[in-house]
């Protein structure tokens, strides 16, 4: 959980303070052990885990609670440490009791009777049962937040105040699940899963399989698609194409308004390379379900996307799979067969193709055909949507509505409040994203009287390919002529980097590896958009710095993730210095 991490760093006296200290020490690490092994486990290993977590969390509790430790609370250099320590150890204990209350009621909502996708009409019903038990978490998650946010933030020991945060982080993430489950959207998206799974009658959507080694704004090209067709719950993906199986051309199919030509042009409403270049993923869904229409003349109902990093997860929950070669496609293999391997397999493109079309349609037929453990799937599930490693849009509008407000949708927000967002675009043609390192640091300064606040942002870029040349459809880059591609090194890179900043910010300086940089502002869906384009060498970091003034609002900082192929590192902190006191909005950590 990286939540119960605990006073690594407390160092007490010697004795028997030494020995509660480490006793405290020992259960804690023990119970966040358990609490690891809740992650991986099935339903059968679960209830061992939460007891487990439950029990060393318990006697850590009953340990920092006695006389001995409360006269360690007086000693004057282990005061804050103490109180710090005791503190993680009620909340780990409080915690553990909150998941074995949750996990009882999720385990009898998610069971094999009581959902399955063949008898998904009970969910409905079954999350309005498990949602009095889900409101009285979260209660009791805020709970144990606010005590444990009132312990001392500085203890003097690094290890210590780091566990500290962590914890913090950890309860917020948990209980923004919880306020999720228990958003009235929710059991709408619910009440309309029959529907959109064929129930009154058979559905079929556009299924796009995104390229994160070459980027793109909902997450990357296009490789391939299919048809799938859901009928009575059974799902069956009709066709699997590679992306030249659909025709592009140079008129448009769908227009998504002025503001949206202005930033990219034409290209991507009648080119499906070009199609996801904004984050905004019902763009992209409707495009796609156009384009279909046009060279077909069929009204699809939707459009999902994912990528090959979603595929892992899944295949960790169905386990490996094998094609008629012989070759195992697996959890830890499929992103690189699928964004490495193959382009340094097959020269011939219609032979990477070919292989990469078969990696799809044997992974999807095992998906849809699997029965999995139906935990382990929600988890896998829940880790794809945080990560928006799969997106649903609906042609039907009231259904569209519903999604828009969940994750699932992969909306780009019109609401205000602070926001950070980081969007590459390859512009080289290259599959070089594939090495690409991202960083985020987006530091909230504090506020002025006239209602702004001033922030900072520093945004490092890495282009980490391998020192060894790479295959040519890799890096070749189409964005410049023959005669100029032997100039470039093998392995550079080209990218237009864009920064959403909130509703209402402004930009007062940029710099690009520390020197000015000309401000270059458009506008998508109210959010202020600031455009760069970059050239990496080969092993290049490049930094882009922005100094902000954002409209102040007690609204936790929102950072959204491209779903890239290597995870984006994101540090957020938040001086409040001289704001509004907001009561109900707990302190960021």
């Amino acid at each position: 959980m990286g939540l119960l991490c605990p006073a690594a760093g407390l160092t007490l006296a010697a004795g028997w303070t030494a020995y509660l200290g480490l006793s405290v020490r020992s259960h804690l690490e023990a119970a966040e052990d358990a609490l690891e092994r809740l992650r991986a486990s099935d339903r059968s290993g679960a209830a061992a885990a939460l007891a487990d977590a439950q029990r060393h969390a318990e006697e850590a509790r009953r340990i920092t609670s006695g006389e001995e430790w409360s006269l360690i609370g007086r000693i004057p250099p282990m005061e804050e440490g103490a109180a710090t320590v005791r503190g993680l150890a009620v909340a780990a204990a409080d915690l553990t009791g909150v998941l074995t209350d949750v996990h009882g009621v999720v385990t009898k909502l998610i069971s094999v009777k009581g959902l399955s996708l063949d008898n998904v009409e009970t969910l409905p019903a079954s999350l309005e049962t498990a949602t009095p038990v889900l409101r009285d978490a979260a209660g009791r998650i805020e709970r144990i937040r606010s005590g444990l946010a009132a312990t001392p933030a500085d203890s003097g020991l690094d290890a210590l105040n780091q566990a500290r945060a962590t914890a913090l982080s950890e309860l917020d993430k948990l209980r923004g699940w919880l306020e999720v489950a228990n958003d009235p959207v929710v059991r709408d998206t619910a009440a309309m899963l029959p529907e959109m799974l064929g129930y009154n009658g058979p559905r079929r959507y556009f299924l796009a399989f995104q390229t994160n080694a070459e980027a793109r704004g909902t997450g990357g090209l296009v490789g391939a698609f299919g048809i799938l067709k859901a009928d009575r719950g059974h799902l069956n993906i009709e066709r699997l194409s590679p992306n030249n199986g659909l025709e592009s051309g140079s008129v448009q199919v769908t227009h998504h308004g002025r503001a949206f030509h202005e930033r990219y042009g034409p290209s991507p409403t009648g080119l499906l390379a070009n199609s996801n270049l904004s984050p905004h993923f019902p763009y992209a869904a409707k495009t796609w379900a156009a384009l279909w229409k046009r060279q077909t003349g069929e009204q699809l109902d939707g459009a999902i996307a994912t990528d090959p990093v979603a595929l892992s997860y899944l295949l960790k929950v169905i386990g490996p799979v094998t094609l008629a070669n012989g070759e195992k496609v697996t959890a830890e293999n499929v992103v690189d067969l699928t964004e490495r391997e193959a382009y340094a397999r097959y020269a011939d493109a219609r032979e990477r193709k070919k292989y990469l079309i078969t990696i799809a349609s044997a992974v999807s037929k095992a998906i849809t055909s699997a029965h999995p453990d139906p935990l382990a799937l929600v988890s896998a599930l829940s880790q794809m949507v945080e990560e928006r490693r799969i997106q649903i849009w609906s042609h039907k509008g009231y259904e569209q509505r519903r999604l828009a407000a969940t994750p699932l949708g992969g909306v780009l927000p019109r609401r205000p409040g602070p926001f950070a967002g980081l969007m590459i675009i390859n512009s080289a043609g290259t599959k070089l994203d594939y090495y690409l390192d991202r960083s985020l640091d987006y530091a909230l300064g504090p506020c002025r009287a006239d209602g702004m606040r001033t922030t900072k942002v520093r945004i490092q870029l890495t282009n980490n390919v391998p020192p060894q040349p790479l295959p040519t459809y890799v890096s070749a880059r189409l964005d410049l002529p023959a005669e100029r591609r032997a100039a470039k090194p093998n392995g550079s890179n080209l990218l237009w980097v864009s920064f959403y900043t909130g509703v209402g910010a402004k930009v007062e300086a940029m710099r690009v590896d520390g020197k000015p940089a000309r401000i270059v502002r458009q506008t998508e869906r109210s959010h202020p958009v600031y455009n760069n384009l970059l050239e990496f060498a080969p092993r290049q970091s490049r930094t882009i710095e922005f100094d902000l003034l954002e409209p102040y609002s007690a609204a936790s900082p929102e950072v959204p993730v491209q779903p890239l192929v290597r995870p984006q590192h994101t540090h957020i902190s938040d001086d409040r210095t001289g704001c509004p006191v907001q009561p109900s909005n707990p302190d960021v950590q």
